[in-house]
């Protein structure tokens, strides 16, 4: 279509003629259908914030120190890096990456307009303070951090309570290790009562459903705090030593033992009451006779105080500034967000694997632990560099995704697909049914369910093929690009005030928010006046949102 590594997708033609040519994309809105029309044609400006300085961190000296690792490497693979990305690219990009959806046409119009210099910086801070921010960081954590609830209807209600206390994590910016510290060390005594209760409803919410998902089992949870927090599949060495692997069975347990002291009081295949029995630093391996003491990975003792429960220890080694794996593996889980490959990739098997940019990956992750462990600056100093505000097509034929000298594509999620369906076409989707949990707005809940795909790699257009099958022939993109039941395209078509050029100006805004070509604009003007192949004119411009729908532009973030 647009780019050459997304053979897959067709040409879309009217009147003969490609209607896309390399293209680049951005678009929709999310208001009443009047108000939506107004706002798009009218560009009414969208107030930013300033950028925050860093705690005493020079965020622009980090950013310079970034570009020149990656720049040594084009140097080196004698790359030629694509050029920067255009004010629309750039936008379209960043709000899905941290806000989780596509700009409106407003805020498009606004920011194609701003002539200052800080703009990128601008924006990017004042999504950090958005609640589609929290909405999509929130639901990034809680898919990790409770992978099980994808197939688990059961492990959904209790996951509500985490997610509540990770939406209160995002929304104050609290320190990445005092999130952590917090599932790791969660107290099992809740308001008075020994253990963690299913389905009771607390004063306060707190992350129990880590414990619940993983069944309070120690080898579980060890498993999960070594992937999810550390980069570290450690599992593989539960049930037997690998020849290739470098960590033994022993070290696994010894790991488990911080988690030793907890009992679940449930039944089979049921979440269950989770309590401490005691503080045990010690957990039988099973089939031996042998019992493993709790030892930090990489041969670090634990110096054992008074009245420090095992998983205290655990947490204060693990979210440490030198911890060796902690701010590497987040730094990298970000990297991968934003770039669509990690520095190390797969990003939950950093183990024993060479960095693409080690002393790129070092410095970040020294830097991230120095601020705080404050996820928004990462977001921030990613964002401001050369890397990332790359054109996605333009570079070395040779290069290769991890030398980011291009922007990789990636295939949006199917959270990001459908809220960016729903704001460029006015389907409603309230801010209450945007986790995939318990969600009530059953459009988005079918959608969602037939759109799942979390194991795979965003970055392959095979990806997202099964997606462009079901939005060509889908029913909620029939039903929106029908012009007696579409919100948008009702009143772009409806609108007395536009014409022809309007109305194709007002759908590209809409959808992939950026103006039609001068070549797009000519062929489609005559191609609706024409009416179409049902000489209609209000049916041919459906036939153009159809199209703009299901182009690349409007599947991939690129």
């Amino acid at each position: 279509m647009w780019d050459s590594h997304l053979r897959w997708a067709q040409p879309i033609r009217f009147a003969g003629q490609p209607m896309f040519d390399k293209s680049r994309t951005l678009g929709g809105w999310r208001v009443g259908w009047t108000v939506a029309v107004v706002m798009l044609l009218s560009g009414l400006p969208v107030r930013g914030g300033e950028m925050s300085p860093g705690k005493g961190v020079d965020i622009p000296a980090l950013v310079r120190s970034i570009d020149r690792h990656v720049e040594q490497q084009w140097t080196e693979a004698k790359v030629v890096p694509a050029p920067r990305a255009g004010d629309a690219e750039f936008l379209r990009r960043v709000y899905l990456d941290v806000a989780g959806t596509i700009p409106t046409g407003a805020e498009v119009r606004a920011f194609l307009d701003d002539p200052a210099p800080d703009k990128h910086a601008r924006v990017v801070d004042r999504l950090l303070k958005s609640p589609s921010y929290v909405e999509n960081f929130t639901n990034f954590w809680r898919d990790l951090i409770m992978p099980e609830i994808s197939s688990d209807v059961v492990l959904r209600f209790t996951a509500l309570e985490l997610e509540t206390w990770l939406r209160g994590q995002v929304a104050t910016n609290a320190g990445h290790d005092k999130v952590v510290r917090a599932i790791v060390a969660l107290p099992m005594e809740v308001e008075g009562r020994r253990g963690l209760p299913v389905f009771d409803r607390r004063k306060q919410p707190i992350p129990a459903g880590f414990y619940y998902a993983k069944d309070g089992k120690p080898e579980n949870l060890a498993a999960a705090t070594a992937r999810t927090f550390m980069g570290i599949r450690i599992e593989c060495a539960q049930c037997h030593d690998h020849p290739f692997a470098r960590w033994k069975r022993e070290e696994f347990w010894e790991l488990a033992a911080f988690f030793g002291g907890l009992e679940n009081l449930g039944k089979v295949d049921m979440p269950g009451p989770i309590r401490e029995v005691e503080d045990r630093r010690e957990v039988a391996i099973p089939g031996t006779e042998k019992v493993a003491q709790a030892h930090f990975l990489g041969g670090a003792e634990p110096v054992w105080k008074a009245k420090v429960s095992a998983r205290n220890t655990l947490a204060d080694w693990l979210t440490a500034p030198d911890n060796p794996y902690f701010a590497r593996a987040t730094v990298n889980r970000y990297w991968a967000h934003f770039f669509g490959v990690g520095l190390i990739d797969p990003v939950d098997d950093m183990d024993d694997k060479t960095a693409s940019h080690p002393e790129l990956l070092d410095e970040l992750a020294h830097a991230f632990a120095a601020h705080g462990f404050d996820t928004q600056f990462l977001i921030r100093v990613i964002t401001s560099s050369r890397a990332y505000q790359l054109s996605s097509e333009g570079a070395s034929p040779s290069d290769k995704p991890q030398l980011f000298a291009r922007m990789n594509t990636k295939a949006l999620t199917p959270q990001q697909l459908f809220d960016s369906l729903a704001r460029a076409t006015g389907v409603e989707n309230s801010s209450d049914g945007r986790n995939v949990l318990i969600d009530f707005n059953l459009k988005r809940a079918e959608f969602l369910r037939k759109f799942s795909r979390r194991e795979e790699n965003p970055t392959e257009a095979e990806t997202s093929l099964l997606h462009a099958l079901a939005l060509m022939n889908g029913k909620l993109v029939s039903e929106v690009t029908d012009v007696d039941k579409g919100v948008i395209l009702g009143a772009v078509a409806d609108a007395p005030f536009l014409d022809t050029s309007g109305r194709i100006d007002a759908v590209f805004l809409a959808t992939v928010s950026r103006p039609p070509r001068s070549e797009e604009r000519a062929r489609l003007v005559e191609y609706i006046d024409h009416g179409g192949a049902d000489s209609n004119s209000k049916k041919a411009l459906a036939d153009v949102l159809w199209a703009l729908l299901n182009s690349g532009e409007f599947l991939f973030n690129h």
